[in-house]
């Protein structure tokens, strides 16, 4: 395609999707379609997180501006291909389809492409890179009939570089460098992405400063620069204008300033737009009938929203026949007591409450009730990177698990899943946001660190092209074209991470089974239990059904649960015969008199044991 026509044609579709104001805009496509619940539980699913531009081209009349000779520029992968792929997904044991953002995003700022969804500017029309509503429509149709769930990815903490600050009042977007450097300190400023101010950007002339720096809207329909929508996202007000966060540990200007590269921060406290973000949000839903929403950015916006938001969602979707609706976030961040916070189901103040309900119309109080879950990105670093990549001691993993009830809601929320955000958290080996397991890790180890997610407490989620063995480093090398793989359903860990989901599926344990450590050390050298980690799982909503995970994530030598005589104690009763259903061979293991159990790990190997009567 040429590049005028392509310019063209990107102009056009800008013009045609941005014409609404303050309503959504679907095209036409507007009639909502009957809303079901279904998932009954989800700890029983296994997500799969796509990115889709990278992951399959199935229509090539929306394949303008594409570039693949570039990681960070549009690769023509969309909602069609999706659909298209779809038994491949099926056949990994995959009950739940993670999609990146699907509204109108930047085409393109600073010669980077927004391929990834998270740079918003309509959130009321659906991205033409991907298709139009009745595609989206049809992938969730086609996924739900193969008993796929589909989450949608969702951003409530900013637009996209939409606006840019005119701080010397010029009209003009302007990248200012002042001061000579001799007599005078050199300054730049840059208007699109000034530092941070606690009292807002400031005006500023030869003769000082001049107030608060107005908003001037950027109109550049090629780049698709263009006003917000919904139309009340227009007013200034709706923004806390305060410039670049530069210091993450500062609360303000966690929660205040504008993600690095002028990604403008929504004032998340202001009525309008909660409003506004649940009417955007909820609507997705009732137009195409999703199953859930993981939410990007949750650390940058006050727990305020997180009550309204989620809520007034589930109280609307609820109403209309959707149950379940599972709500996960994002907070990039390892400790568990900022990433459990939004979890937890905890009243604020009574005069916070009573600003908080002023935003409600419809009757229906504010309780304490925030997500679902949350990305187990606390165990990412702990466990995931820590042991199973650079083989520290797996004590560390103890210590996190036993602090867990701490941090993570204990109640589930009222209209939600049912099942307590602790029970639920999503855990993960890699994702969009950091390199690829294998980038720094052998094969055996990926196996290794997948057995622990698929087996331990909550919902595992695998990030696409893990099961090719895709290996890009920090983003965008780590948003390869899954397509580049042939989509190969033999590969060895596509057939391991196959072979997981059904032993997932086949043993309740594994899925709602309580969860005790029965082995961990504090050891990672020469010792003979290094790297040994163990966990049971039994009872709760499994019943009797029992499995024990043991893996050994030393890399030099065979380890075994044992130290200085003493071993490794199970709950199950003695004489129990615990049979490996990893295995090829299907060793078998006795528990003793004492609830003992022997076994010797080759390095990077695990072993996951379930009675022979449940074999």
């Amino acid at each position: 395609m040429g590049l005028t026509f392509a310019l063209a044609r990107t102009a056009a579709t800008a013009l045609a999707l941005g014409s609404a104001v303050g309503c959504m805009d679907f095209g036409g496509l507007d009639e909502k379609v009957e809303l079901g619940t279904n998932v009954a539980d989800w700890r029983d699913q296994v997500i799969y997180q796509v990115l889709v531009d990278r992951f399959e081209d199935g229509d090539l009349g929306n394949d303008f501006n594409v570039d693949r000779s570039a990681q960070a520029r549009w690769h023509g992968g969309d909602w069609a291909g999706l659909e298209s792929r779809l038994d491949y997904i099926a056949g990994l044991g995959v009950t739940a389809l993670w999609i990146s953002p699907a509204y109108r995003n930047v085409e393109t700022d600073a010669d980077v492409d927004g391929y990834h969804g998270y740079w918003p500017q309509d959130f009321t029309a659906p991205n033409p890179h991907f298709g139009d509503v009745m595609a989206l429509r049809s992938l969730v149709r086609a996924a739900h009939e193969r008993g796929i769930a589909v989450v949608l990815d969702v951003v409530t903490n900013h637009i996209g570089q939409l606006f840019y600050y005119d701080i010397n009042l010029n009209g003009h977007a302007d990248d200012q460098v002042r001061g000579g450097g001799e007599n005078s300190p050199v300054l730049h400023i840059n208007e699109h992405d000034p530092d941070f101010d606690p009292r807002g950007v400031q005006a500023e002339t030869s003769l000082g400063e001049a107030g608060p720096a107005p908003v001037m809207w950027k109109r550049d329909p090629l780049t698709n620069h263009m006003p917000p929508r919904p139309a009340v996202l227009e007013r200034p007000e709706m923004y806390n204008r305060r410039g670049r966060t530069l210091d993450f540990e500062d609360p303000d200007q966690l929660l205040h300033g504008d993600f690095p590269g002028g990604l403008k921060d929504l004032d998340t406290t202001r009525c309008e737009v909660k409003e506004a973000m649940v009417d955007a949000y909820a609507r997705w839903v009732e137009l195409t009938d999703l199953d859930g929403f993981r939410i990007d950015t949750v650390k940058h916006v006050e727990r305020e929203f997180w009550r309204y938001f989620t809520q007034k969602v589930r109280q609307r979707l609820a109403e209309q026949g959707k149950k379940n609706f599972f709500m996960f976030g994002e907070s990039f961040d390892g400790r568990a007591e900022l990433v459990g916070a939004y979890t937890k189901s905890e009243l604020p103040s009574d005069e916070q409450l009573a600003r908080e309900n002023a935003c409600v119309t419809d009757g229906r109080g504010i309780t304490g009730d925030q997500l679902d879950s949350v990305f187990h990105f606390p165990q990412y670093y702990t466990a995931i990177r820590d042991v199973f990549q650079l083989g520290l001691s797996t004590d560390r993993i103890e210590v996190l698990w036993n602090e867990r009830d701490k941090y993570y809601g204990l109640t589930a929320p009222e209209l939600g899943t049912g099942i307590p955000p602790l029970s639920a958290l999503v855990n993960f080996i890699d994702n969009h946001d950091v390199p690829r397991f294998l980038y720094s890790a052998s094969p055996a180890a990926l196996h290794l660190a997948l057995l622990f997610v698929m087996t331990e407490e909550g919902v595992p989620c695998v990030y696409y092209g893990t099961e090719q063995r895709l290996s890009g480093g920090n983003d965008p090398a780590n948003r390869e074209d899954m397509w580049l793989t042939g989509f190969d359903t033999e590969a060895p860990t596509y057939q391991y991470l196959a072979r997981l989901g059904a032993l997932r599926k086949r043993h309740a344990a594994l899925r709602k089974g309580t969860q005790r450590v029965t082995w961990a050390s504090s050891r990672s050298g020469d010792e003979p239990d290094a790297g040994v980690f163990a966990f049971e799982r039994t009872g709760g909503d499994a019943g009797d059904s029992y499995a024990l995970v043991v893996v050994n994530s030393n890399a030099a030598h065979e380890s075994s649960p044992a130290y200085e005589g003493a071993p490794m104690k199970v709950g199950a009763a003695p004489g129990t015969v615990l049979v490996d259903v990893l295995a090829a061979s299907g060793a078998s293991y006795t528990v003793g008199p004492g609830g003992e159990v022997a076994i010797t790990l080759e390095p990077l190997t695990g072993a996951l044991l379930v009675p022979e009567s449940q074999r």
